[in-house]
């Protein structure tokens, strides 16, 4: 047996200096469940725990380009999200544009969290990507 391989990502832990703002982002916007809370928060999705560690100083800043990525099915669901984050009052770092692996944005959490929404619904024909899929 391969432990290596059969380990898998069981979290994702940030920290935020404003807990609840930040678990009312992940349910709104990314359909977190809040599971519990208190000076930490536990959020669940899919089966995958998101856990948010509050912190007293400063918020955290983040590497240039950390992020995590979500993909939905259309091109449509990608400007209807956009849409809706926009509207919501979102941190928007870009608009909705396509490069050779499908359509995307990003957009940031209260915390800074950089996040990219995307679809490879759109995507060109380029085998160098296809084979990533």
């Amino acid at each position: 047996m391969n432990l290596h391989k059969e380990a898998k990502l069981n979290h994702l832990s940030f920290p935020t200096t404003n807990v609840a703002e930040t678990a009312a982002f992940f349910e709104k916007y990314l359909g977190c469940e809040i599971v519990a809370v208190g000076e930490s928060c536990l959020l669940k999705r899919n089966g995958f725990d998101i856990v948010l560690d509050h912190v007293k100083e400063e918020a955290p800043v983040w590497p240039t380009n950390f992020h995590f990525g979500l993909e939905v099915e259309s091109l449509d669901d990608v400007h209807t999200l956009y849409t809706e984050f926009l509207e919501g009052g979102v941190l928007m770092e870009t608009a909705v544009f396509n490069n050779s692996r499908g359509s995307r944005f990003f957009c940031r959490s209260p915390g800074g969290v950089l996040i990219e929404v995307n679809t490879r619904e759109d995507m060109q024909k380029q085998e160098q990507w296809q084979k990533l899929f």
